[in-house]
Parts: C-alpha cells; structure tokens; sequence
C-alpha cells in the first residue's frame, strides 16, 4: 500500500468518512463561535462570516451521514447496532438534524431584509456543538483512536 496511490485514497473502506467529517465540524464550531461575538457586538461582517460557515456546515451533513453508514457496512462490516456504534449513530443523527435546523434559521432570518433572526438559536448551537463533540467522541472509540494502551 503507497500512501500517495488514488485508489487507495478513494476505496479505503472508511477514510471518506473519517476525513470528510472534520470539515463540517470545523465550519459548524467556528460559525458557532462567529454568531456569538455577532450576536454580542452586532458585527454585521462576523454575523455574515457565522452565516456562511453554517450553512456550509449544514450543506456538509447529507454526506457525511452518507459515508457514516458506509463506513459502518464496509469496515465493521454491517455489524448489529448496539453498544458505542448505536450511540454514535444517535448522537450524530441528532446533531446532523440540529445543524441542519440552525442553518435554516439563518438561512430564513436575515436582519438587513427585515426578518430578523431568532434568538433562542444560540441555544440549538451551544447543544449542537456539545453534541458533536459526544459524537466525535465515540467515533474516536469507533475508530480506534480513544482506546487506551
């Protein structure tokens, strides 16, 4: 195996997802971030900047729930949902639904038109960030990485 050939890039049975989820996470704390400080100094250039990672992230989610499941039949081979695995599943739905949730609501609030974001959606980012993070946690239990010796 070469490190630099495509196809074991492209056809590894679980590098699309392991390598695509770190994107949409990226975007999704760092747009998190931005609507905070936009939310607290009313910056309208980091309301924006918070607005196009998070729809980003958002766009980013049909994918990596997409590469999550094949992941899931090719390299621990369509093993039965319990344990870790079920949890993972979970917590990345959930967190999947409300970042696609929090892009809609900026995506349908816009305060230069007149409507006006809403304001408990600091409280939907604040459990999605916390909810990716249980996600990305187990996944490291998942892939090896959090597993001790």
């Amino acid at each position: 195996m070469h490190p630099f050939d495509i196809k074991t890039v492209l056809l590894a049975k679980h590098a699309q997802h392991v390598v695509l989820i770190h994107f949409p996470i990226a975007l999704f704390i760092a747009g998190v971030g931005c609507d905070l400080v936009a939310l607290r100094t009313r910056d309208p250039i980091t309301a924006a900047v918070a607005r196009c990672n998070l729809l980003l992230a958002a766009l980013f989610v049909p994918p990596v729930l997409l590469t999550g499941l094949l992941a899931w039949k090719w390299a621990l081979d369509g093993q039965a949902f319990n344990g870790v695995l079920l949890w993972h599943l979970l917590a990345g739905c959930v967190a999947g639904a409300l970042i696609v949730a929090v892009g809609c609501l900026h995506l349908g609030g816009k305060p230069h038109t007149g409507r006006p974001l809403a304001r408990y959606r600091w409280l939907l980012e604040v459990v999605a960030v916390l909810l990716v993070g249980l996600t990305a946690h187990l996944g490291g239990f998942l892939s090896g990485v959090n597993i001790p010796g």
